[in-house]
């Protein structure tokens, strides 16, 4: 049994991004930890804020139980990761690696070049960070004194939707039903994704039936119609029906090397 840390910034990221990944994993046997790094509270264009922070907990918890995994929550606000003092989020993630001590770490790509939100940003550059550096002992020294001993992360997968980056490639199709029934469970982000869709669709003048069809009226076809396209997409790039792709990062260039000789 391997243990995997997968880092998400919103509570619904890592099923979107990596619930292919997560559900091949767990089914055969593994141990995953999704730590989501923020509350989401701005996610809704019909929840109050505060309301909101229940609401994608709440969601995350039922998704977790679908998927066979564990949850925690670091409980930073939405949008604020950029504002943090720096180095704030990197210690707490390496700290997390050397408490867990994970054999995979999966989390958004710091080399991606594409990313608009400012906590996806934020969240990849510290958690590339913190898996390049968690096995140096002198990298935070004091975590010593709370009994935790460097960890070096040996597999890393960083998901980005950015295909420019993939060099690995999951084949999803047997788990695809699971990856959109995690999404399922977060009902309120199913509704939000699509109603901004739609905002935008409106105010570029487009017919919304055509283009969406039952979508309109059942936000969760919608999004599964595009999460299906999506991995469609991904999957002709390997021979696959369903598939996720990743950067994947295991040793040190030379060590990879001598690995292939």
């Amino acid at each position: 049994m391997k243990k995997i840390l997968v880092f998400a910034p919103h509570p619904d990221d890592a099923e979107f991004y990596a619930g292919g990944l997560i559900a091949s994993l767990v089914a055969i046997g593994d141990r995953v930890k999704i730590i989501t790094i923020t509350d989401g509270w701005c996610g809704s264009y019909r929840h109050s804020q505060m309301e909101l922070v229940q609401v994608r907990q709440m969601e995350a918890r039922r998704a977790a139980e679908i998927m066979g995994t564990e949850v925690a929550f670091f409980g930073y606000h939405d949008f604020t990761l950029d504002t943090l003092p720096p180095g704030e989020l990197r210690e707490k993630l390496i700290r997390s690696i050397r408490m867990e001590k994970p054999d995979i770490v999966i989390t958004i790509d710091p080399m991606a070049t594409n990313e608009v939100h400012p906590d996806h940003r934020a969240l990849a550059r510290a958690s590339g960070d913190a898996v390049a550096h968690s096995g140096l002992p002198l990298v935070y020294p004091e975590h010593i004194s709370d009994g935790l001993e460097a960890h070096f992360v040996p597999e890393k997968y960083f998901y980005s939707d950015d295909p420019a980056r993939y060099n690995h490639f999951i084949d999803i199709s047997a788990y695809i039903e699971m990856k959109l029934e995690g999404m399922r469970a977060h009902q309120s982000q199913v509704e939000f994704l699509v109603e901004d869709v739609m905002r935008q669709v409106q105010l570029a003048g487009l017919d919304i039936q055509t283009l969406l069809e039952e979508g309109v009226k059942d936000p969760f076809q919608a999004l599964r119609y595009a999460i299906l396209s999506q991995a469609e997409r991904i999957g002709a790039l390997a021979g696959y029906k369903y598939s996720e792709g990743y950067r994947y990062v295991r040793f040190h260039a030379f060590v990879e090397d001598l690995l292939i000789q």
